[in-house]
């Protein structure tokens, strides 16, 4: 009888070892060698906060899928000095990484300053988020956008009424503990040194600025964008609406594209009474409708003169231009 407690003890102890050695492997490992399948990691950006606990720091860890066993990661760090001594910052962990390695990681210390990439396109509202996302901006923390905060640093704010177009599209290094006035400065520093020179040589600039950010929402490639660009200014000129889908979702979906993607137009949406309606307005909307890039403010700046009036962007992407209703009808029945 004993002997059957001795090895019933020793089988348990042995389960434990195992899972704990078990625990311990990057939570991407599985034992797949049966149907070759092949595990793919990810890496995320995972922040501590000061004064955060060992046990708010496990859960989010295997809420993430970044460890397989939140006790035994608990446990880890007790028995190996370490539940006390993480530093508060933001670090690149991955689901190939294991305990140990992940331990190692939040003792040595997180890095104090993060990459940040906003892509062309973007509204100051999907910047916030993007920010949020790499864990620069507190949730429900929102970007100065009063342009009157920065107009005596940088001039030509002066009498606008939005950031929108001025958060230069780049890849930035940002400070985790920058404050927001920070933030907007940096990508208004980066406006000013690479948009700027090329804007501020047009008497309209502002102008050419909005019209930049509809062609940046409207139209791929630089050459297209110049075609467009001659469409819209030829359309202003005989007084007829530049009718720009963009400008409708940018009202449609409060000026933040990112997860508005699916929300397709209906015709009912040109009747929105809105200052963005381009469709029941004539000329362009009051301010832009998102940070383009240096090719969409070129080709506002060098827009192509051509017998179109109209254009369509295909399902494939390519755009189409016609010269009469008729013919533009034609193509949306057909490419549409």
């Amino acid at each position: 009888m004993r002997l059957l407690v001795v090895l019933g003890a020793l089988l348990a102890f042995i389960f434990v070892v195992a899972y704990f050695v078990y625990s311990l492997q990057p939570s991407d490992t599985e034992n797949n060698q049966e149907d070759n399948t092949i595990s793919t990691s990810t890496a995320v950006q995972f922040k501590i906060e000061k004064g955060e606990g060992i046990r708010e720091i496990a859960s989010r860890l295997s809420s993430e899928k970044l460890i397989r066993s939140i006790t035994v990661f608990k446990f880890y760090t007790v028995i190996s000095g370490t539940a006390h001594r993480f530093l508060p910052g933001s670090y690149t962990i991955s689901n190939a990484m294991s305990i140990p390695e992940i331990v190692k990681e939040f003792t040595d210390g997180g890095k104090n300053e993060t990459t940040v990439v906003i892509p062309e396109g973007t509204t100051i509202r999907d910047v916030e988020e993007i920010l949020a996302g790499a864990g620069v901006l507190q949730k429900g923390v929102s970007l100065p956008k009063d342009p009157k905060l920065f107009e005596k640093e940088f001039p030509f704010l002066e009498k606008r009424t939005s950031l929108e177009g001025f958060v230069f599209p780049d890849t930035y290094r940002v400070p985790l503990d920058a404050p927001p006035e920070v933030i907007v400065r940096k990508f208004l520093e980066t406006f000013e040194r690479k948009a700027w020179p090329i804007l501020k040589e047009q008497d309209d600039w502002y102008n050419r600025l909005v019209l930049s950010s509809i062609l940046e929402r409207e139209v791929i490639t630089f050459e297209d964008r110049q075609i467009v660009a001659g469409i819209f200014l030829k359309r202003i000129s005989i007084r007829m609406p530049i009718q720009a889908d963009a400008t409708i979702s940018y009202e449609k979906c409060d000026g933040k594209y990112k997860g508005c993607e699916v929300i397709r137009m209906a015709r009912s949406d040109t009747a929105i009474p809105s200052p963005y309606n381009t469709y029941q307005r004539l000329g362009l909307p009051p301010t832009p409708i998102a940070n383009p890039g240096q090719s969409a403010i070129r080709a506002a700046i060098e827009p192509q003169k051509t017998p179109y009036l109209y254009y369509l962007s295909a399902k494939t992407g390519e755009t189409l231009f016609s010269r009469t209703l008729d013919e533009h009808n034609i193509k949306r029945a057909k490419y549409l």
